[in-house]
């Protein structure tokens, strides 16, 4: 898994069914096919199904931002991992936005990295401090915390396909970006705490994402941090030309890194 670097597209609450499939075809025609970079995108739930018809898949994955933890049920308005699969390859899940605007707690976020796995859809489980949490020194705490809550009910044979995406709150839209320095102690915090929890083979495999206010000037110093396995990238995915830069800088990453 982690001879490819992973960049994902997160669209957000942005684009209705036509943008969608008109960005779609724009950004085909901008990315090329690269044997060392996968790129998944994340568009809205009702634009998922048109997509995944339109999407060529050698090209580009396609990621849900949420489901619900049940397979099926009297749950109105949700949608689960079953309903998705064959849709989508991926589920984001824990994301700060569903953690802190929408109040999901780390129940929440195990039930559906273990609906999501039992559902052949693999899980990119987002963890990261807020500011206040992290200028009172409690980034490790944190991590700690939500790795183990995230991943309560996962096998070590599970956590092959669990991708962990280090996002920090205070850096997620604010423009106030996160030093390598910083994402590199909190990248060797979690292969530790993995490490701890599935053994030493597990920490090493595991894919890890740096995911806050990434842009394609900022991509390539964060891609060259040692244990960073790619990118969840917000809004700079709306932007087609920016977004296409930043998967060039994966794949001339993953080049140098060969040499």
């Amino acid at each position: 898994m982690r001879d490819k670097k992973l960049i994902v597209g997160n669209w957000k609450m942005n684009l209705n069914t036509h943008e969608a499939s008109l960005y779609l075809h724009k950004l085909s025609d901008i990315i090329d096919v690269r044997r060392d970079v996968e790129v998944v995108l994340a568009p809205t739930l009702l634009t998922l199904q048109s997509l995944s018809l339109q999407v060529d898949r050698r090209q580009f994955k396609l990621a849900v931002q949420n489901l619900y933890w049940r397979d099926h049920g009297a749950f109105t308005g949700e949608v689960s991992a079953t309903q998705l699969r064959g849709v989508v390859d991926y589920a984001i899940i824990g994301h700060s936005e569903r953690r802190h605007i929408f109040h999901e707690t780390d129940k929440d976020t195990r039930n559906k990295i273990q609906a999501a796995i039992r559902n052949n859809i693999r899980p990119i489980l987002c963890i990261g401090e807020t500011a206040g949490e992290r200028a009172m020194g409690e980034t490790n705490d944190i991590i700690h915390d939500q790795l183990i809550g995230g991943l309560a009910n996962a096998t070590s044979e599970d956590l092959k396909d669990v991708t962990i995406a280090y996002e920090p709150v205070w850096a997620i839209g604010t423009g106030d970006n996160a030093l390598p320095d910083d994402v590199k102690k909190a990248v060797v915090a979690i292969r530790s705490q993995i490490k701890h929890l599935y053994g030493v083979n597990a920490s090493k495999e595991v894919r890890v994402l740096y995911g806050g206010s990434v842009t394609a000037d900022s991509a390539a110093d964060y891609l060259s941090i040692d244990g960073v396995d790619g990118l969840l990238v917000g809004g700079a995915s709306l932007d087609a030309y920016g977004f296409g830069e930043i998967v060039k800088k994966a794949h001339k990453g993953s080049a140098v890194a060969k040499k």
